[in-house]
């Protein structure tokens, strides 16, 4: 048995103490091994309001967006090895409205290769997320939709596929996604805080999302008649972590079923995505929703699970995950110190104006709210920068560094792996 090192949980601890003390995530974690919880941590609030703080534990549950496609594919997979469907069986059979139905097979929408258009993409779609909508209704749209390429071209996401699968599950069982859900999932390895969403319910441990700008703000609801089987479940990260271990057990699926989920095509398999840490290959899926943001993976070598579900995030879930499993991995780490500096609304003045570059086709404007600077490039939302020395400041939640040289009149812009230098307009 090759020798791990105990899990340095007070490492851990104080990278969320130090996220929560600043403002810079609310969510929360679970990582298991073997099948066994060994870490379990929640920061934040499921209720923010001016009249009361509910704090948020590990019972608390999160819309998990786009995770809930591997759900989804879990039971396409269980209904191909029932014989109720093949992966090469055609959309015509189910929805012949849609365009290039005939052509596209269940394994296209499992693998993002349909070329149906993805809705959530559409201008016109946050005005409608908060309405209910009908089946009919779902893919009406998506028949008026005109195709981003021909089936089987090329690879793209898009969670109409999903949508679909969940539709076509309904369809083949003559149950409601829900209780499929229940019936060949949450039942049979007794996940006790999963389930199909609704109306977000505080009394049941549910959580509203939330943006932060100066504070915490809630954002709107997904009604959740539309994203369906593409990203309607709720749940915890303890029951997620149970859920993909299962999956990797064989208790859902066969290892050939598990096996072609787990085939990358264009780097997308079957409801589920490789990721990467070091030479470590874990397998699973993200997913993002209204202000929520998840993720889940499972690195098969080491049998481990890890889970983590965000209702509010300002600093990147990427460079989180990275933290966690580098304490977990033992790889070298410095925990983050968010440490900014106070600045008075005077001192902001002279950074002020519109700086242009010949690198980018856009413009930044420097403005400040109080003593607050505000960054805007063309055609995109401003952001506050929070100072973190002398003419250096930063925008978390996009990665984004600018640093200003008054003298030469001029701001560099670093984000990535890219540095662009803009000129201050006279």
């Amino acid at each position: 048995m090759a020798y791990s090192q105990p899990l340095n949980k007070a490492k851990l601890d104080s990278l969320f103490n130090k996220l929560a003390e600043n403002n810079k995530a609310m969510g929360s974690l679970t990582l298991s091994k073997n099948g066994t919880v060994i870490y379990s941590r929640a920061i934040g609030y499921s209720l923010i309001s001016d009249q009361e703080k509910k704090a948020s534990t590990t019972l608390t549950k999160y819309r998990i967006g786009s995770i809930s496609k591997m759900f989804t594919t879990t039971m396409i997979f269980q209904l191909v090895e029932e014989g109720k469907i093949k992966l090469t069986n055609t959309l015509d059979t189910y929805f012949p409205t849609i365009q290039n139905a005939k052509e596209i097979t269940i394994s296209n929408l499992l693998n993002h290769r349909s070329g149906i258009h993805n809705f959530t993409d559409d201008p016109g779609y946050i005005a409608m997320m908060t309405q209910p909508k009908t089946h009919d209704e779902m893919v009406t749209l998506f028949s008026k939709n005109k195709p981003d390429f021909k089936p089987n071209e090329k690879a793209s996401y898009s969670n109409s596929n999903f949508v679909l699968l969940g539709y076509i599950i309904e369809k083949i069982t003559n149950q409601p996604y829900s209780k499929n859900l229940n019936d060949r999932i949450i039942s049979k390895i007794g996940l006790t805080n999963t389930y199909y969403g609704g109306k977000t319910d505080l009394k049941n441990n549910e959580c509203f999302s939330y943006k932060y700008i100066y504070s915490w703000k809630q954002e709107p609801e997904t009604d959740m008649s539309i994203p369906g089987g593409a990203g309607a479940i709720v749940s915890t990260p303890t029951d997620l972590t149970k859920f993909i271990e299962a999956l990797f057990a064989g208790k859902l699926v066969s290892q050939n079923s598990l096996a072609q989920m787990k085939t990358m095509t264009d780097g997308i398999g079957m409801g589920m995505f490789q990721i990467p840490f070091y030479n470590k290959k874990g397998y699973g899926h993200n997913g993002g929703i209204d202000g929520f943001a998840s993720n889940l993976a499972f690195f098969p070598e080491d049998n481990l699970a890890i889970a983590y579900c965000t209702n509010g995030m300002v600093y990147p879930m990427n460079d989180i995950l990275i933290g966690v499993l580098s304490i977990y991995f033992n790889k070298e780490y410095k925990i983050p110190s968010f440490k900014t500096i106070a600045l008075k609304s005077e001192e902001l003045d002279k950074y002020l104006g519109v700086y242009s570059t010949t690198q980018l086709p856009m413009k930044i404007t420097i403005t400040k709210d109080n003593a607050t600077l505000i960054a805007q490039a063309t055609d995109q939302p401003s952001f506050p920068l929070e100072a973190t020395e002398k003419d250096k400041f930063k925008f978390d939640m996009a990665g984004v560094i600018i640093e200003f040289n008054t003298a030469k009149n001029e701001l560099t812009l670093k984000q990535g792996d890219g540095v662009f230098v803009f000129i201050r307009e006279k």
